[in-house]
C-alpha cells in the first residue's frame, strides 16, 4: 500500500503527496462504524452537493442579512437533517462493492429527508400562529413535534452512534413520567404531559432550536466553510510543510513536527479525530523512520490531533457555546483558552523530548524548502487566521470576522497557481463546509432536547445539589466528582454534547461553591475534550492506532500519558482564586506568576509520566515530581513554596541516583 511504501521512503515530496487518510485501508471496521458517511456518486452526490452549497450560501447570506432566530434555525435544521439522511447510512457497513461504485440512499432515506422538510417547514409556513400556540399545541403541532424529535434522534444515531439518542430518550422519559420512575425523591417531579414536552422542545427557543443549535447554525458552519476554503486553497499542505521545515532536522524533530503540524491543522479543522487522521498519513512515516514504536507514535499523533479542539482561533464547537451561555465575545473565550493551550503543548513537547532520549530516536532528513522561503512565499496562509483575531479585537462579531477571513482566504488563493479557487473549487469547498457541520447540527439539536427537559424540570439544580452534598460541600471533592462525571459522560457522547450536558447539570455544583461561571465552563470544557483520548472509546487514539498498526488500547494509554499533565491544570482554575489568572483574569503580575508556576507543575508531571529528567528517572524522583506537580497546581503562596521544595528534593534525588540509572542503548 501507499502508506507502507511511504514508511520505507520518507521524503518531503512523498510525505506531502500522500493521499488523505480517508484512503488508508487499514482503518478497522470499528473506526468505519464511527464514520458511517456514504461515498455518494451520480445523482445523489449531485443533490447533496448542490444542497450543501445552498446551505453554506444561506449561512453566509445570514451574516449580511440576519433572519429571525427561530425561522433561521428551523430552516437550517430542516436542510441539515435532510442532507444527513442522504449522506449517512441507517444500518450496516459498506461493502467493498459500495466503496468502489459509491452508495445510493434507499427509499427510506429519501422519505426521511422529505419528512424532515415537511415537519420543520410546517413551523415556518404557519409561523405566526405556531409560536402563539406554544403553551397549548394543537393535534398537528403534536404530530409534527413528535416526528421532528424522532428525526433528530435518528439523525444523531446515524452520525455519532446510538448512545446520545438513548440518553435523550431517558431525559424525555424522565420529563414525561416524573415521579413514576424508580428514582430518588429528591429529583422526582409530578410529570409533564405530551403537550408541555412538545411545546418545550419543538415550539420555542428552549429545546431543539435553542443555543446549541444556534451555535451550529452560525458559528460552526461559518468556521467549517472557512476551514474548507483554507484547505482547498492549499493551507493544509502548507502548514505541514512549515512544520517539517521548522523541526525536521533534529533528534526530536519527528515528534516536534507532528505536534506543530497538529496545532496548525487544528486551526483549520477544529476536530480532534479529523486532524489525527489527516496528520497520521503524512507524519507517521516520519515518526516511524525516526525510531518511534507504533503505540508511542500513535500517542503523539492523537495528542497532537486533540490539540485541534484547544487551538485558537477555531477551538471546538463547545467553545462557541461557552460564549453564548455566558453572553460574552468569542474573543474572551479565545483569551481564556490561551494559557491552558500553551501548557497543553508544553506537556506534549516535554514528553517528546523525553521520548527522544528513552527510545533513542534519530534525525530524519526530509526534503523541504528552507523555512524562510516557505514563510516568504506562502506565509500569506496565516493572514486570514490573524485577521479573525484582529477583527474580534476591534469589536466585530465572530460571524463577520470569519466571513471576511473566508473572503481573504479566497482572494489569497490566487497567489498560488496550483490552488486557485476556481468555480469548481468554490463549489466543492462550500459543499464540504456544509457536509462537515451535519454531525454537529444533529448533535446540538439532540442536546437541545436535554437542555429543554433540564430547564422544564429543574433537574440541573437538583443534581448539582446532590453532587455538592456527596462532596460534603468540599470544593476539591466537588471538582473531582465533576471531572469524573464529565469524563464518564464523554466516553459515551461527543465532546459538544458532553459539554452541554455538563454545563446545565454539573456547572451549578461548582458555581454554588463560589466558582465563577466562566471558570466552571472552562473546567468542564477541558474534561469534555479529554474524553476524546480516554479509554475505552477514544476515537482519536483509535484512529491513530489504525494508521500506525499499533495496539489500540496501548495507544490510548500512551495518548493519555502525553495529555495528562496539562489536563490536570483545570483543577488550578477552580481550587484557588489565583487560578483564574490562567484564564487571563487578574493583574498582569499574577497572570505571569501563575503561568510560570503552572508550567513548573506541568514539567514535574511530565517527568513523572515520561520517566526522564536529565537521565532516566526512577520511581523515587518520579513520585516526588508527581507530588510536587499536584501541589503546585494549588496556586496559593504557601502551597507553591511546599511544591517547589518537593520538586527540588526530586531533582536532588535524581542527580544523586543518575549514575546508577540505566543508559538506553544507542541504535
Amino acid at each position: 500500500m501507499a502508506h507502507e511504501r511511504e514508511s520505507e521512503r520518507v521524503t518531503g515530496a512523498a510525505a506531502r503527496e500522500h493521499p488523505p487518510a480517508l484512503d488508508v485501508k487499514r482503518l478497522s471496521e470499528e473506526l468505519e462504524a464511527e464514520r458511517p458517511g456514504r461515498r455518494l456518486a451520480g445523482i445523489p452526490l449531485a443533490v447533496v452537493s448542490a444542497t450543501g452549497v445552498g446551505l453554506s450560501a444561506y449561512a453566509l447570506y445570514w451574516v449580511l442579512n440576519p433572519i429571525p432566530a427561530q425561522v433561521y434555525r428551523t430552516s437550517f435544521l430542516a436542510v441539515a437533517l435532510a442532507m444527513t439522511f442522504l449522506v449517512y447510512r441507517g444500518w450496516g457497513q459498506r461493502s467493498d462493492e459500495d466503496r468502489e461504485r459509491g452508495e445510493r440512499p434507499g427509499v427510506t432515506d429519501w422519505l426521511l429527508a422529505g419528512l424532515a422538510i415537511v415537519a420543520l417547514g410546517y413551523t415556518i409556513v404557519t409561523f405566526d400562529e405556531f409560536v402563539r400556540r406554544a403553551v397549548r399545541p394543537n393535534e398537528l403541532d403534536l404530530l409534527f413535534g413528535v416526528i421532528t424529535v424522532g428525526l433528530v434522534l435518528e439523525a444523531t444515531r446515524r452520525t455519532v452512534g446510538w448512545i446520545l439518542p438513548a440518553v435523550c430518550g431517558l431525559f424525555l422519559a424522565y420529563g414525561f413520567f416524573g415521579g413514576e420512575l424508580p428514582i430518588g425523591s429528591r429529583i422526582s417531579h409530578a410529570g409533564y404531559g405530551l403537550p408541555r414536552i412538545v411545546g418545550q422542545t419543538y415550539m420555542g427557543l428552549e429545546g431543539l432550536f435553542g443555543v446549541p443549535l444556534d451555535v451550529a447554525a452560525t458559528y460552526i458552519v461559518l468556521f467549517t466553510i472557512y476551514g474548507a476554503v483554507l484547505e482547498y486553497s492549499g493551507a493544509g499542505k502548507y502548514f505541514i510543510d512549515v512544520s517539517i521545515a521548522a523541526f525536521g532536522n533534529s533528534r526530536s524533530g519527528p515528534g516536534r513536527t507532528t505536534t506543530l503540524a497538529g496545532f496548525l491543522l487544528g486551526t483549520v479543522s477544529g476536530s480532534g479525530t479529523a486532524t489525527t487522521v489527516t496528520l497520521g498519513s503524512v507524519t507517521w512515516p516520519i515518526l516511524r523512520r525516526g525510531g518511534y514504536p507504533r503505540e508511542e507514535g500513535g500517542g503523539v499523533l492523537a495528542a497532537a490531533g486533540i490539540g485541534a479542539i484547544l487551538s485558537p482561533p477555531t477551538l471546538g464547537a463547545a467553545a462557541f457555546i461557552i460564549a453564548e451561555f455566558l453572553g460574552i465575545s468569542y474573543l474572551n473565550v479565545l483569551l481564556y483558552a490561551l494559557i491552558p493551550t500553551l501548557l497543553y503543548y508544553l506537556g506534549i513537547i516535554l514528553a517528546i523530548e523525553a521520548d527522544a532520549r528513552r527510545f533513542g530516536t534519530r534525525q530524519v532528513d526530509v526534503q523541504t524548502p528552507p523555512l524562510w522561503r516557505l514563510l516568504w512565499r506562502y506565509g500569506y496562509h496565516f493572514s486570514s487566521l490573524v485577521l479573525i483575531v484582529v477583527l474580534l479585537a476591534v469589536g466585530l462579531s465572530p460571524f463577520r470576522a470569519v466571513f471576511y477571513a473566508t473572503l481573504v482566504a479566497f482572494a489569497l488563493s490566487f497567489l498560488d497557481r496550483a490552488h486557485w479557487m476556481t468555480p469548481r473549487r468554490v463549489f466543492d469547498a462550500l459543499a464540504s463546509g456544509a457536509r462537515s457541520v451535519l454531525p454537529i447540527a444533529a448533535t446540538t439539536a439532540a442536546a437541545g432536547i436535554i437542555v429543554a427537559i433540564v430547564t422544564l424540570t429543574g433537574l440541573g439544580l437538583k443534581l448539582s445539589s446532590l453532587i455538592v452534598d456527596l462532596a460534603g460541600a468540599n470544593l476539591f471533592l466537588t471538582a473531582f466528582f465533576s471531572a469524573v462525571a464529565v469524563l464518564i459522560l464523554g466516553l459515551a457522547v461527543p465532546v459538544t454534547a458532553s459539554f452541554i450536558i455538563g454545563a446545565v447539570i454539573i456547572a451549578p455544583a461548582l458555581t454554588g461553591l463560589g466558582v465563577q461561571p466562566f471558570v466552571a465552563y472552562m473546567f468542564i470544557f477541558y474534561y469534555a475534550v479529554l474524553s476524546e483520548v480516554s479509554p475505552p472509546t477514544a476515537l482519536a487514539a483509535f484512529a491513530a492506532s489504525a494508521i500506525t498498526g499499533g495496539n489500540a488500547f496501548k495507544t490510548m494509554m500512551m495518548t493519555w500519558k502525553y495529555t495528562l499533565p496539562a489536563f490536570l491544570v483545570p483543577f488550578a482554575f477552580v481550587l484557588s482564586p489565583n487560578g483564574e489568572a490562567l484564564l487571563l483574569e487578574g493583574a498582569p503580575l499574577t497572570v505571569v506568576l501563575a503561568t510560570l508556576v503552572s508550567a513548573l507543575a506541568v514539567a514535574a508531571l511530565a517527568v513523572a509520566t515520561g520517566g526522564w529528567m536529565v537521565a532516566p528517572a526512577r520511581w523515587p524522583e518520579r513520585a516526588l515530581c508527581a507530588i510536587a506537580g499536584l501541589i503546585l497546581l494549588y496556586l496559593e503562596p504557601f502551597w507553591v513554596a511546599v511544591g517547589l521544595g518537593v520538586l527540588a528534593a526530586g531533582v536532588v534525588v535524581h542527580l544523586v541516583l543518575r549514575r546508577t540509572a540505566p543508559t538506553p542503548a544507542t541504535p
